[in-house]
C-alpha cells in the first residue's frame, strides 16, 4: 500500500480484504499460493513445510500476521506471552519466530531468545516500536541479520512477509 490514505484505510479494512491487496502487491516478490492447489515449485513445497511461532500480546496484529503468513503457505501457531511461548516450544519447534521485545508479564522478548538460544540457533524477527533498544540489544549479541533482525512497528505486512521469506531462505 501506498500512501498515507492507503495506510490509514487498511485499519478499517475486513483482514481478508488486506489480505487481497497485500497479495496483489507483493505477488512479483513471492510466490502466488492463492492460484495452485498443491504447490507447484520445490519454493512453495518448502514453504508450506515451514513453521512460524508468532508471540505477540496485541491479538489484532497477532490474527493478521498470522492469517497473512497462513495465507503464504505457512504453518503459524500465535501465542499471546512469554509464559505460553516457553511452553509451545517444548512442543512446536518452529523454523522462525516472530518475537515482540516488549510483551506484557515476566517474560519479555530478550527472556524468550534466551530460551530458544539455549536450544536452537532458529531465526528471530524482533518487532517492537522501540527502535534505538533493540538495535543496542542486537548489537549486543552475537549474530548477524540472518538469525536475529529486527522489523520496527508499525511496519508494511509485505515488509514482514519479505524479511520472513529471507531469513528462512537464508537458514535452510
Amino acid at each position: 500500500m501506498s500512501g498515507l490514505h492507503d495506510r490509514q484505510a487498511a485499519h478499517t479494512m475486513p483482514v481478508g480484504s488486506i489480505i487481497h491487496l497485500l497479495h496483489e502487491e507483493v505477488a512479483h516478490d513471492t510466490t502466488d499460493v492463492f492460484s495452485h492447489t498443491e504447490p507447484a515449485t520445490q519454493q512453495e513445497r518448502q514453504r508450506t513445510l515451514q513453521r512460524i511461532l508468532v508471540v505477540e500480546d496485541d491479538p489484532t496484529l497477532a490474527t493478521l500476521e498470522a492469517e497473512v503468513l497462513t495465507a503464504y503457505g505457512y504453518t503459524v501457531v500465535i501465542v499471546p506471552n512469554g509464559e505460553l511461548a516457553v511452553a509451545t516450544l517444548h512442543t512446536f519447534f518452529p523454523d522462525l519466530v516472530v518475537l515482540d521485545l516488549e510483551l506484557s508479564g515476566p517474560l519479555n522478548g530478550g527472556d524468550i531468545l534466551q530460551v530458544i538460544r539455549s536450544r536452537a540457533a532458529i531465526p528471530v524477527l524482533f518487532t517492537s516500536s522501540s527502535v534505538q533498544a533493540v538495535r543496542r540489544f542486537i548489537r549486543s549479541r552475537d549474530e548477524t541479520r540472518l538469525t536475529l533482525d529486527h522489523l520496527p512497528k508499525p511496519y508494511p505486512i509485505q515488509t514482514l512477509l519479505k524479511r520472513v521469506n529471507r531469513m528462512l531462505i537464508a537458514s535452510s
